[in-house]
This record gives structure tokens, sequence and C-alpha cells, in this order.
């Protein structure tokens, strides 16, 4: 491999390597400016988190290749209106979610295939487009992509600090192989993520509870490029303490575990804590809409563990789990082997079954199976649990990325706290997610945020550098 030339000045400089870099990289490539992309990870490590992801959600007019039906403005804004609770930046979200119709044709455009429409029990066919083996091809089309149209990509590249006065940055610090280098740009793109693998940082927020989270993506989202630039006196947007986190395996590693730790379960089970109490409605709304509440909700109970309860009825209504599932003939031994109060357990299993009012059981849409009388309530996908084998799955907050970030306008422009924009910095992707996302989170989301602010971010650059 030759020596990158540290002596020019590139056009653009873009830090990171997940989706969201490599867009930016692409859109400012084919507009015509030279690109630098500098990588924290290793090769075989790169990506970011974008290495797990599966899907990204788009609107669309009509039924498409690979999407069913339709999916219009009104209901992509109502369902991240609820996710969030309101808790957004309405122009910015409507204008992602509109450009987001035109992110599947981009992202092929770059190589990427995706699979035809699937059914089962992930309910995301209409709103959801999947990659074609995953995140890892979709990463794989992409830096081929990069590489055919000469776009410079520097692996274990750390950058350390931007050298920037009044929100114009010059170049930036960085760690190559581990040896000091300098990169010098005329435009920056900053798409390095959030700071969720920087158990330090989010101790601030969690104390010791932040020891107990499973990081579900890559361990190199240290936030170190985040907390650079809010130093420099750019404008924070979000709530540190929030972050889409979802209930994880408790077994599943605690980094770099991906997807597969997911447990989707938690609809048709009750869930209790190390307590045997339980704490939440698990049947709020379909999985899609609320599995990223859960992450959350664990991290705030004791030890951050908790427990999904549920019977042989329920088995196959949901994916399947990595790690098989506590399984037992009775409520007591199927606790004991989760080393959690039997008797206890038993009776919370047996008020919720007396609550339990009987209604047509549908595993995908809202149903009227529902609790009555029991607090929290379960509202639906109510069954008793009463057939036998009973099912444990013990679970754990799995964070996949935080919400505070760098505040950007809709042209991706980072803003500064003095409320004027920086002169040629812009950011995409999770570092910019807390503009959209001020709570919550709706599946495939993300992959949409680095889509689109990636697109914009790297035709604003590449525009600024020619000018």
């Amino acid at each position: 491999m030759s020596m990158p030339d540290f002596n020019r000045i590139w056009n653009v400089l873009v830090v990171g390597g997940g989706n969201a870099a490599l867009c930016a990289a692409i859109t400012a490539r084919r507009a015509g400016a030279s690109v630098i992309v500098a990588e924290h990870a290793p090769l075989p490590m790169r990506g970011g988190n974008s290495r797990h992801t599966r899907n990204l959600r788009a609107l669309h007019p009509a039924p498409t290749a690979v999407l069913t039906d339709s999916y219009l403005e009104e209901e992509y804004w109502d369902d991240l209106l609820r996710v969030t609770g309101g808790k957004t930046d309405e122009g910015l979200a409507r204008m992602c979610i509109r450009a987001s119709q035109h992110a599947p044709d981009f992202l092929a455009s770059c190589g990427v295939t995706f699979q035809p429409s699937l059914s089962g029990t992930l309910s995301l066919s209409r709103t959801n487009a999947f990659f074609l083996g995953g995140g890892k091809a979709l990463l794989n089309a992409l830096y081929r992509t990069a590489a055919q149209s000469g776009i410079e990509v520097l692996y274990d590249t750390e950058v350390q600090h931007i050298e920037a006065k009044d929100g114009f940055a010059t170049e930036a610090i960085v760690s190559h192989h581990g040896f000091p280098e300098r990169i010098r740009f005329r435009a920056l793109v900053a798409a390095a993520g959030g700071f969720q693998a920087n158990r330090e940082w989010l101790r601030q927020y969690w104390g010791e509870a932040a020891d107990n989270f499973q990081i579900r993506g890559t361990p190199y989202a240290q936030g170190r490029v985040l907390r650079d630039l809010l130093d420099q006196g750019v404008q924070e947007v979000g709530d540190p303490t929030q972050f889409h986190a979802v209930a994880n395996d408790a077994r599943a590693p605690m980094e770099d575990g991906g997807l597969a730790m997911r447990l989707d379960c938690v609809p048709f089970a009750i869930v209790v804590n190390r307590n045997v109490e339980r704490f939440y409605d698990e049947g709020e709304d379909v999985w899609p809409k609320r599995y990223a509440i859960w992450g959350r909700l664990i991290a705030q109970q004791p030890g951050q563990v908790a427990f999904a309860v549920t019977d042989s009825q329920a088995e196959f209504d949901y994916l399947p789990s990595v790690f098989p599932p506590y399984k037992a003939d009775s409520i007591a031994e199927v606790a004991a082997m989760a080393g959690i109060d039997g008797a206890k357990l038993e009776r919370v299993v047996a008020e919720y079954n007396a609550a339990v009012r009987p209604g047509t059981f549908k595993p995908m849409v809202p149903d009227d199976c529902r609790t009555e009388g029991l607090t929290p309530p379960k509202s639906h996908w109510a069954r008793r649990i009463e057939k036998p084998p009973f099912i444990l799955h013990p679970l754990r907050t799995g964070i996949t990325f935080t919400f505070l970030g760098l505040k950007v306008n809709e042209r991706a422009r980072v803003m500064m706290a003095d409320g004027k924009p920086s002169a040629n910095m812009f950011a995409s992707g999770e570092i910019m997610s807390g503009n959209i996302l001020g709570q919550g989170y709706l599946a495939g989301f993300g992959m949409t945020l680095g889509t689109v602010f990636g697109r914009i971010a790297g035709e604003e650059a590449a525009r600024h550098a020619r000018n």
C-alpha cells in the first residue's frame, strides 16, 4: 500500500468510515472534489455501526421492487413524532423524510443490492428496504465505489483534533497507524458517530450503571471528534442521557455483538426486573416502533437486568435467540435457572393471568388481547402464560448510539454556539442524530439519516471547496 501524501491540501476530509461518511465522500467526489477519508478502525473492522445494519426506512408513494404498498410523508412523520415524543426538529425531520425516497436509488448507484421485501416477524416489508447481505455487503459496495472513483481511504487513522478558528477548520491532527500526521483540507465532513463506546463519558450521566451496558456496535465510537468540536464552540444538540438502545440478550458480548444479540420476545412476554416486578407495558405498540425504548427502560432497573417470561404458545412469534432461552415445566424452575425468586414470579404470573381478557391474537398488528385492572397494563398481545414449557430470556441494555451531537442546518452545515453557521464544517450520521432524534428510535432511521445527510454534506463540502 502506497504512503498517502500528507503534504497536499485535499478539497474534502471525511472523518469516519461508516455509511454516512461514505455517502458524503462519494457524493463529494462525484461533484469533482478531491476526497480523503480517515477511518479510525483497521480494515477488517471498518464501517462503524453500519457493519451491523440491515435496512433503511424509505418514503415511497407506490410499491417498488423491494417495498410493498406505499409509505407517505404524513405517516412517516407521525411514526417519527410518536417515538420522539415531539422532541425533534420538524423542518429537518420532514426534509430527511422527503429525501429518503431517493436514498435506495442513490445506494444502488453505489453498487448496493437490495433484497425483495420480507414477510415474517419483523413487520417491515412496507417501510424498510433491506440490504442483500446486510451491512457488510453494503459497506463493501460503498468502499469499492470509493476506491474506483479515486477516493483516498486511510484505515487505522484516528482524528485526534481538528484545527479550527472561529468556525473555520484547516487541518486535522491524526494518529495514522500509531504515527502523528496532519491532513490539510478546504472542507470537513464529520461523520464519526457518537460516544456510545466511551464508558467514561457514559458514566458522567449514568454512573456505575454504564459499566453494565452492552455496546452493540463498533468499539471505536469513542466520541473524540464530537468532544473536540464541542470544545471549540460548535453548538451542541440533544440530550446526553438519550441513546438508541434495545433489549439485548444478557449473555451477549460487551461490545460488537451486533444485531443477532437483540431479543424481540418482549411484546409476547411479560418483563420483570431483578426484584421480580413488572415495570412497563410490554404490548404498547408494534415492535419496530417500540423496540428501542426497552434498552433505556432496562438501564433504569436494578443491576441493569430484566427477564422476559412467556410460554410455549409464543415460542415462534418472534425471531429465535442466538443463546437458547431458559426452559422448564414450571414457573418456579425457570426462575431458579435465571437466579430470581420463583415464588414471587409465580405470583406475578398468576396476577397477570387473572387480568388477561380474551381476544383475537394477531402478532403483526395491535390486537384486542389485553389486560384489565393490572398496573402496568399490557395493552396488546396479552395471553395467559400457562402452557409449558415456560420460557425465560435474560435481558440487558444494548446501546446502539448516543444522541448528543453537533447542531446542523438543512444544508448539513455545522452551527456554532453563537448561532452562525460554520464556514466549512459539515456533519452527517450519528454525530448529528440529536437534531432529529431527541429521544426514541424508528427501525432503519439511522441509515436514512446517514444516507440523506451524507449526500447533502458531501455536496455542500465539495461546493465550498470549489469556491
